[in-house]
């Protein structure tokens, strides 16, 4: 099925991309190739206060990363907004000061099917679900719930990914080998770097 494309049609991938692995870049891949958005923007947040930070490197390390893996594809670009804002980083306030200073831009949400269970939990929901489109990628275990039947929530069609960064952290530090599952651009930073191996 064809999708008719706004050029202006933004997707945010939110994300601690702690680091960016093919999973990421599938679903984001995905999401260009089933549905009208045009480009995603791979949003790295600089603090998420449901995640232990210990473990996360610093921001311009993951925006770095981010723009190691995307580097050869137009319909992707890494974002460091929420540097800017105050923390921890909400959603709803990075939504609104994106739209702000980008009004030519028609911004969408994406997360997967895990988050939107969660979804009436976050600061502002009803304010992120009545002024942008959601849409939603499968993550595994996923039973379905009442908000998918929302008029501004989308199910996409993407692959099922249980790849986690904190899995190909623990490789890293167990001295395993993070090829195929990690862009060789971004494997070969962590190598320069030393990173995770702590």
């Amino acid at each position: 099925m064809s999708q008719t494309k706004s050029k202006n049609k933004i997707g945010l991938y939110f994300g601690s991309f702690n680091p960016i692995h093919i999973g990421h870049l599938a679903i984001a891949n995905s999401i260009i190739e089933n549905t009208d958005i045009t480009q995603v923007w791979f949003v790295v947040s600089p603090q998420n206060p449901l995640k232990d930070q210990r473990t996360l490197l610093a921001d311009h390390h993951r925006l770095q990363m981010v723009r190691e893996a995307i580097d050869d594809n137009y319909n992707f670009r890494a974002c460091d907004e929420e540097f800017h804002l105050p923390k921890p980083s909400y959603t709803s306030l990075t939504l609104t000061h994106i739209s702000e200073k980008y009004p030519d831009k028609e911004f969408c949400l994406i997360m997967g099917s895990d988050n939107l269970c969660t979804f009436e939990k976050w600061r502002n929901y009803d304010y992120i679900l009545s002024n942008y489109k959601i849409y939603v990628y499968p993550r595994p275990n996923y039973l379905g719930c009442e908000l998918e039947k929302h008029k501004n929530v989308s199910m996409v069609q993407a692959p099922m990914m249980d790849i986690s960064s904190s899995y190909i952290r623990a490789c890293i530090k167990d001295g395993k080998s993070i090829k195929y599952i990690v862009p060789d651009s971004v494997v070969k930073y962590i190598d320069e770097m030393n990173f995770y191996k702590q």
